[in-house]
Parts: C-alpha cells; structure tokens; sequence
C-alpha cells in the first residue's frame, strides 16, 4: 500500500469541519431538548428543578397531619411519596427532593391549577364537578358526610338539627351535603364555615356550634387526636358519598399513567393493605388509635390494582 502523505487543512476544510461540529452541537442539543419535550408539563418541571411539590393538609388526621415536631406525615403522604418514587423511574432521576406545600381545603384545587403544588396528598373527594378540572389517582379511601355532636346532645340525626347551627370547613363537599339537607328537609340551619378542620372542632368545643359536618373518617381521627372520646360522638346517616383520591393536574397523561403505575405497584406487592392497617387500625406516630378497619368496597378496590400473576388464582 502506498504511504498516505499529510497535508495541511486549507482554511475551507477548517470552515467545513467547523460547521460539522456546530451541527453536530446543535443536534445533540436538539435531541436533549426532544427528551425534555418528551415529558408532560409537570414531569418536564420536576426533572428540571429536581423537586417534587407535595400539598399537606394540617389536621386531616389520618390522611394528611403534623406529628408533634410539625412535619406532614399521614397516610396521604406516604401514597404521594410512593409516587414521587415513580416519578424518579420515569424522569431518570432516583434522588428527587420532596417540597411539602401547605394547603387548605379551600384552595388546595387552586394550588394544583396554579402550579403551586404537583400532588395534592389530603382528604380530597373525587367528584365529577372536579374532575371537570383537575385529575385523581385509584381510590384510596371511602368516605362520607356524619355530624360530630356533644356526648349530651340529643341530635341523632340531621333533622334533629332544624334551627340549630353547623359548622363546616370551608371549600368541601360536606358544605354543599349540608346545604341540600337544608333545603331537602326545610331545616332552617345556620351553617357557617372555617377555614380548616382544627378549627371547626375547636368552634364545636367552644360551644359555638350544635354540630360539625364533615367525613366520618376526618371526625373519628380529631375526636382520637383531641382524645375527646368523653365528650364528642359521631351520629346520623350518611349525607355524602365521598371517595378520596391524590390529586393532580388534568390533561396530562404521561403524570397520570405514572400515579396508576405506583398504585399497582403497591398493589401487586400487596402493601395497600398493610398501609391501610398501618394509619387506620395501628397505633399513629402521634400515640391515638382509630381502630378502623378496612371497608369491603375499599379491599375490593385495592385488590383491582394487584397485576401480580398470582392476582387471578
């Protein structure tokens, strides 16, 4: 073979080389922007800022609450937490930090419309009116509209309540449950509004209200967190039917096969029932003990997430 001599770069070939390399810079540049496109909106944000936002509630004890040092902890959490888990597998990123966002019943939808938050992990009742909005992940909880009433009272039911006044925590669906028992059966109530939980058992306790209305679930865990068994009941039929869900930005599937895809995988590893039993039946870091046990309808969902191949023997 004939040796191959060397020759110096005219400057067309150093201008031709430069231009490769340019389009080469710009393709690579190209490709990562794709990889970025290639994530919904919100999972584009969280794998740039590194961060997933997490909306708690202060006293929806055992769904989403403050232990004695004031961080969140709750059921709602530790879900939300699993799929910030997800989340890491699907934007390569296993070292996602967690931002807890406060937020209250009445603008926690806001939070999630507004960007402000990317879970919602509370007591939140997925409805049709919200799911014209925002989105919501499996069945997590079932739940409904009860009254909590003094131990003395002689209310038993709702319309034992006619012209007496209940209180209700703003921006839920109990307050539109007992708006319509009003109307329904010509109560005459006086139904004011606070602004979260805590403070409507405290309006309940100050003797500045005959009832509270809100889920039954909500009312057993602040009559355990008070330890208010001796003074606090829970009465009447159920005015609501409410099934809780995480909830999230609408329009974005990407974000909401990552929320199924945690559910089923707490599902086929059987931990929703452990974790159920772990809030509910077991003693809460915070020392009370609900004593709840799992709902039929509740086991029957979470069996519905198993995708194990065992699921159908």
């Amino acid at each position: 073979m004939g040796r191959i001599l060397a020759r110096p770069l005219t400057s067309g070939v150093l201008l031709l080389a430069a231009s490769l390399l340019a389009a080469s810079s710009c393709a690579t540049s190209a490709l990562a922007q794709t990889a970025g496109e290639g994530l919904s909106p919100t999972l584009s944000a969280i794998k740039s800022a590194h961060t997933v936002r997490l909306g708690y509630r202060e006293s929806s004890p055992p769904f989403s609450f403050l232990d004695q040092s004031g961080r969140p902890i709750g059921y709602s959490l530790e879900l939300c937490e699993a799929i910030v888990e997800e989340i890491g597998v699907e934007v390569d990123d296993s070292n996602l930090r967690i931002d807890y966002v406060k937020v209250t019943s009445d603008d926690r939808i806001d939070a999630v419309l507004q960007n402000k938050i990317d879970l919602e992990c509370g007591s939140t009742t997925a409805n049709a009116e919200r799911g014209k909005r925002v989105a919501f992940s499996p069945l997590m909880f079932v739940a409904g509209t009860k009254l909590m009433v003094p131990k003395a009272s002689t209310v038993a039911s709702v319309t034992d309540l006619k012209g007496k006044t209940v209180v209700v925590t703003k921006g839920t669906t109990n307050e539109q449950a007992m708006h319509a028992a009003d109307k329904k059966f010509s109560l005459g109530l006086n139904i004011v509004t606070s602004p979260d939980h805590e403070q409507s058992y405290q309006m309940l306790a100050d003797g500045k209200a005959d009832a509270f209305a809100t889920d039954d679930i909500l009312l057993f865990g602040l009559i355990a967190r008070h330890k208010a068994q001796d003074k606090f009941r829970v009465t009447g039929d159920y005015l609501s039917y409410d099934p809780y869900g995480i909830m999230f930005r609408k329009g974005e599937p990407q974000l909401a096969a990552v929320v199924e895809r945690a559910f089923r995988k707490l599902g086929s590893n059987r931990d929703l029932v452990p974790l159920y039993n772990k809030w509910f039946t077991a003693r809460l870091p915070t020392g009370e003990r609900l004593n709840v046990p799992i709902s039929l309808q509740l086991e029957e969902a979470f069996k519905a997430m198993d995708d194990s191949p065992s699921a159908n023997n």
